[in-house]
């Protein structure tokens, strides 16, 4: 059942009886479960509560009566999130300047909601409120609902696939069998970005912190230079000791494979922190990547990150402060995770969105778990440009 998010005053008898005898009778005639902060706080912080209801809401009813600044920033917010067409204003009649009950002294519409429609509601008549408010409901409803479209296509998988099956040859010729492969993209982004700035923007993002950096640009070695293709830049790399592939399309579209770093220090292992660290610094990498190309903080990215070459591996640590108290084999060879986020997140719930892609890899050795405490600080101290 979807949600329909209440906005009024909290703690006023006279409009909870109307949320009880109008509002919430209305909201559940047209098959809506309604939510109030104070009655559906779940523990979380209030303003945090609010922000997901309105987020989440097809309906939101917002009652303007007694001036309440809460009620119009809430207003204001939803309306920020483009959600104006699922938001219903409404108000105690004695505050609409056309009503004999208006009272010039007393409470109003604010005047940049007053020329808004709003349905205006008598404490004496509210079966009449009940009744109207859900064929409003109803309507708007009907107004949201779109016709049945094919699934969303996130990735283009021809695009990914071509560069797959050159990255994976290659990596093969170079006597490597372990990898991490990693796939991005802004859906929807309308960008289209000349090759000379892909190139930059790459060039800046890359992060130093950690040996050989995800999406390394080496310009100085003609071998291993980015070219310019049509569609956006490709660079393909082997050193002998590391072999990169990664393409940066036109429109942001980003595709990388790597060897992994365990390979050159103690094959046959996967080292966790190591791999935390790989996967913050795709997180970072991506930030970096797309505000280069001016991409707006609340942008939907989609990350999609594989690790393969895992079969017969043992899980270690590579630093004897975090050593495991045995070695977990993994008896599966691949693993792929998704996660479906925004630039800002990333920044603000960084060891969440790590998290959340180690946890099907690391689950593959003897169901291993992180401590969080031992994630966090592994991800801070990348932040801090230090490794452990």
């Amino acid at each position: 059942m979807k949600n329909a998010f209440i906005v009024m005053q909290i703690g006023n008898a006279e409009l909870d009886s109307v949320c009880e005898q109008a509002i919430v009778p209305a909201l559940k005639k047209c098959g809506l479960d309604p939510k109030r902060v104070d009655k559906h706080n779940q523990g979380g912080l209030l303003k945090s509560e609010i922000v997901n209801f309105i987020e989440s809401s097809e309906i939101i009813i917002a009652d303007l009566t007694n001036e309440r600044p809460n009620c119009y920033l809430e207003v204001g917010y939803a309306m920020g999130l483009d959600k104006f067409r699922h938001l219903i204003l409404t108000a105690r009649e004695d505050h609409n300047h056309d009503s004999p009950n208006y009272i010039k002294t007393g409470p109003k519409i604010h005047f940049d909601l007053a020329g808004y429609d709003i349905l205006f509601w008598d404490p004496k008549k509210l079966d009449n409120f009940k009744d109207e408010l859900e064929k409003r409901v109803k309507r708007r409803l009907a107004t949201l609902q779109t016709p049945p479209s094919k699934e969303e296509t996130i990735w283009d998988d021809d695009w990914i696939n071509n560069h797959a099956v050159t990255a994976h040859a290659n990596l093969k010729k170079s006597n490597k069998s372990g990898f991490m492969e990693i796939r991005m993209v802004i859906p929807n982004s309308g960008l289209n970005i000349p090759q000379s700035e892909l190139l930059s923007v790459a060039e800046q993002a890359t992060i130093h912190t950690f040996g050989w950096p995800i999406g390394v640009v080496l310009k100085n070695r003609d071998e291993y230079r980015p070219r310019p293709k049509t569609d956006g830049i490709v660079a393909d790399i082997d050193t002998g000791d590391h072999y990169d592939y990664w393409a940066i399309r036109k429109d942001g579209a980003f595709y990388l494979l790597k060897s992994l770093f365990e390979d050159m220090r103690k094959p046959g292992h996967l080292f966790f922190n190591t791999r935390i660290v790989r996967i913050t610094e795709a997180l970072l990498y991506a930030v970096r990547l797309y505000t280069g190309f001016k991409v707006p903080a609340d942008s939907r990215v989609v990350i999609g990150i594989k690790h393969g070459g895992l079969k017969d591996r043992m899980l270690v640590s590579s630093s004897f402060s975090r050593e495991l108290s045995y070695e977990r084999k993994s008896i599966e060879d691949e693993v792929y995770t998704e996660i479906d986020t925004t630039l800002a997140k990333i920044e603000s719930q960084l060891p969440d969105q790590v998290e959340a892609l180690t946890k099907p890899l690391f689950v593959l050795f003897d169901y291993f778990e992180i401590g969080r405490s031992v994630l966090d600080d592994i991800v801070n101290k990348f932040v801090e440009g230090k490794v452990t």
